[in-house]
């Protein structure tokens, strides 16, 4: 029997659902205009966000609620794994030729990497090692591939596993790949906006024999907080046709091999 506290609770989460795809597809919006929108108080907005807040879903500072990253905070992987899907297709592969039969791989926790995952069958035998909790979900009944699962504190904004305890069990094995992204690219540098991020991918960057970094043109638009390393420090950059030219030269005359999806020499 539906009671009339079950029918409110209901409504209330199908609203805070509407809230987070408004703000997602937007960007950012304020409180007013969300309490106008969906036609309720300003009180009850600010209960609704609070309540997406608390999730990891939405941001709010200062009357403004948003799902982009700021320095400081990442955006929610809610919101992360949809942006950029054909660019994010393309990175994933193009790195699928540098991925050989045998190889142990890692792969980090981000939503560009995370579209490698569906075409790992290709090349299998292989050996992924990830702290990421989708990736583990989506690769455990792969036939060819071994699967190892680091495991730590969980962090639910970016459904993963970090943490020290991540890190020392990183450093107890010896890959011969690392796949990453980056939040963001700041003079020519890997940034990311936690602390424990930049730990884990540190591990899994000094642990491996090679080492490989896919972003899209967005990359290069966005701050964070905590340097990790320089791109000339990959054995390979990947980056989208979207990418400027003058980013492209700039990165190629530090000696840094950079492909372009798409383009020529991807074929």
């Amino acid at each position: 029997m539906i009671t009339a506290q079950n029918s409110r609770r209901s409504r209330q989460e199908a609203r805070r659902q509407e809230i987070a795809e408004a703000v997602m597809q937007e960007g950012a919006l304020r409180l007013e205009d969300l309490a106008t929108r969906f036609n309720v108080s300003l009180m009850t907005v600010h209960r609704d966000v609070d309540d997406l807040q608390a999730r990891d879903i939405l941001r709010k500072y200062r009357g403004l609620v948003t799902a982009l990253a700021t320095s400081v905070v990442e955006s929610s992987v809610t919101y992360r794994v949809g942006r950029q899907a054909y660019e994010k297709a393309t990175l994933a592969q193009a790195v699928m030729k540098h991925i050989e039969p045998g190889e142990a791989v890692f792969l980090d926790d981000s939503t560009t990497v995370r579209r490698v995952a569906p075409l790992l069958s290709q090349n299998t035998p292989l050996t992924v090692i990830t702290y990421s909790l989708p990736l583990l979900t989506e690769l455990r009944n792969v036939s060819g591939l071994s699967l190892v699962a680091l495991g730590g504190t969980y962090y639910s904004w970016c459904d993963a596993f970090m943490g020290p305890m991540t890190a020392s069990q990183i450093r107890r094995v010896r890959a011969d790949l690392f796949i990453m992204s980056s939040s963001g690219i700041v003079d020519d540098t890997c940034f990311h906006q936690h602390q424990e991020m930049i730990e884990v991918k540190r591990a899994m960057f000094e642990c491996a024999a090679r080492r490989i970094l896919l972003v899209d043109h967005t990359k290069f638009e966005k701050r964070a907080l905590y340097e990790l390393v320089h791109v000339q420090e990959f054995d390979l950059v990947i980056v989208d046709a979207e990418t400027s030219a003058e980013h492209v030269s700039r990165l190629r005359s530090y000696g840094t091999n950079v492909i372009v999806a798409d383009d020529k020499s991807t074929e």
